[in-house]
């Protein structure tokens, strides 16, 4: 079982930086790849980045691509998302979530432990 709780939202003006944050619990952390997804207004949950057990592997959205940065510390449970060159478009729930396989990281069927999520709202 790995509860997941993100946190670093907020409001922030276009062109901005953000860095969000999700702490999990469990030792096992290190055994799981971690994914961000984002969900906005009346929107489906969309993949944004996601980092293998090791961090050695990276993957992004296009959208996203050259802009955000996802990295991990599993000394402390914890994965990362650098935001910057935010973009009004970026608002949004923002979602991380811990994959047993790294079969389908781009997909949040590939995920089992969700966290709550925190809100991103980047202005114009």
């Amino acid at each position: 079982q790995v509860q997941l709780v993100e946190s670093g939202g907020g409001l922030v003006q276009e062109g901005g930086s953000l860095r969000l944050s999700c702490a999990a619990s469990g030792r096992t952390f290190g055994r799981y790849a971690m994914g961000w997804f984002r969900q906005g207004p009346e929107k489906e949950r969309d993949f944004v980045a996601a980092i293998t057990w090791s961090g050695g592997s990276t993957y992004y959205a296009d959208s996203v691509k050259g802009r955000f940065t996802i990295s991990r510390d599993n000394a402390k449970n914890t994965v990362y998302l650098q935001m910057n060159s935010l973009k009004p478009e970026d608002t949004a729930v923002y979602y991380c979530a811990a994959a047993v396989s790294t079969m389908l990281l781009a997909s949040s069927r590939g995920y089992t432990y969700w966290g709550q999520g925190t809100q991103v709202t980047v202005s114009s």
